[in-house]
């Protein structure tokens, strides 16, 4: 299992970041590879997000020298979201199915995690987000209905779309981490905007089901210092809290949230005037 470490970055530095800066620092751009199990530990709130492709052999979850604890969960929450075929989920030998974007919420004390796929040839694809845990919480199997799907925006926007809210309150008990599936309808192509910040959390995006030739332009930055990273399919972003995140694409796209920080208020947000941007 690799575990890559990002560091925080102060928005003072950022404002020169060239592109290769932006892209080493906040951009993630090789998950998902069959066989393989790939993390990410970032110091902006110790989220921990990546993914999982079992295909012959299972994959196990370890805990690194990065966690410094007996095993991965063993003072963290966990999130996954399914974004392939149908695989399993195995916690300390119980087996929990997950079809095509069913999520899972595991609590904290879990000591044994492993990924299979139900067909090695056709993999599934788990997206993991992580954060450090106080509290233990029941597992929780999450269906895309019981992520109750909220059909927000307009075309005149371009920005019509699904969001579906798969770890929260309103569906499960977590102790920080949030997590949803934001679905654009086609011909809808901008997320997020107007834009916002909220210090109380931080927060990845991760784009996926473009097309090969489509690009995201996901914006961050303050909002008077704004910058943009062009995003292919199946990459992530990291977006602190003093950051926007908002992006438009050449056509439209589907994207993972998932948040930790103080509150888990979905609506907690400091919206950006359209006229403070630059």
């Amino acid at each position: 299992m690799e575990m890559e470490i990002r560091y925080a970055c102060h928005p003072d530095d950022v404002k020169y970041y060239t592109t290769e800066e932006l892209r080493k620092n906040f951009l993630v751009d090789d998950l998902f590879k069959a066989g393989e199990m790939k993390l990410v530990y970032s110091h902006v709130d110790r989220i921990i997000f990546g993914s999982a492709v079992p295909t012959n052999d299972a994959l196990v979850l370890e805990a690194g020298k990065e966690l410094g604890v007996e095993f991965f969960l063993q003072r963290r929450e966990m999130g996954i979201i399914n974004i392939g075929a149908p695989g399993k989920v195995i916690l300390d030998g119980k087996a929990y199915e997950l079809g095509k974007r069913y999520g899972m919420y595991v609590g904290m004390g879990i000591k044994d995690v492993k990924f299979e796929s139900v067909d090695p040839s056709n993999p599934a694809k788990f997206y993991i987000n992580s954060a450090p845990a106080h509290q233990t919480y029941p597992t929780v199997v999450i269906t895309p209905e019981m992520a109750s799907p909220t059909m927000v925006g307009s075309d005149a926007e371009c920005n019509k779309r699904t969001i579906n809210k798969y770890l929260n309150p309103a569906v499960c008990k977590t102790c920080q981490l949030q997590m949803g599936l934001t679905e654009l309808a086609e011909g809808s192509v901008w997320n997020t905007m107007p834009c916002h910040t909220h210090d109380r959390r931080m927060e990845v995006y991760f784009y996926f089901d473009m097309e090969p030739s489509t690009r995201v332009f996901h914006l961050m930055g303050e909002p008077d210092e704004t910058r943009h990273i062009v995003m292919a399919n199946e990459q992530a972003v990291i977006s602190p809290s003093w950051s926007i995140h908002s992006g438009c694409a050449t056509k439209s796209y589907t994207f993972i949230w998932g948040m930790v920080g103080e509150n888990q208020t979905y609506d907690d947000m400091d919206v950006i005037k359209m006229d403070d941007l630059k």
